[in-house]
């Protein structure tokens, strides 16, 4: 079965397809200076990019992980989930308080989908 890795970097790529599934690197802001809400936009704006450029969209989902520096920020971080999944196509999903590798980041989200 072949791979395919988009967005190969020295250490990671953003994504890897195999067969039929999609799994995307733990993806954050560009913009750490964001609020929740907004780094959740952005993170789920480059996933929509990344499972259109695997050939895939939102409603293939199959789960994701969700970290906050700050997990009184859920509802903030879910209001914007909410507008963003597709609905009746709900993924399997995790969400925990953890530090980030960066300073001023606030969120992280990694996602498996299907083809």
């Amino acid at each position: 079965m072949s791979i395919k890795r988009i967005n190969v970097g020295a250490r990671m790529s953003s994504a890897v397809v195999h067969g039929d599934t999609v799994y995307l690197a733990g993806l954050t802001a560009d913009d750490a200076k964001a609020d929740v809400k907004g780094q959740t936009k952005q993170i789920l704006d480059k996933v929509d990019k990344f499972l259109a450029e695997a050939g895939t969209d939102k409603s293939k989902v199959l789960s994701a992980n969700i970290w906050l520096t700050d997990i009184s920020t859920w509802s903030q971080m879910n209001e914007v989930w909410d507008a963003w999944v597709s609905p009746g196509n709900t993924p399997a999903r995790a969400t925990v308080e953890a530090k980030l590798a960066a300073p001023g980041l606030s969120v992280e989200i990694m996602i498996q989908a299907a083809k």
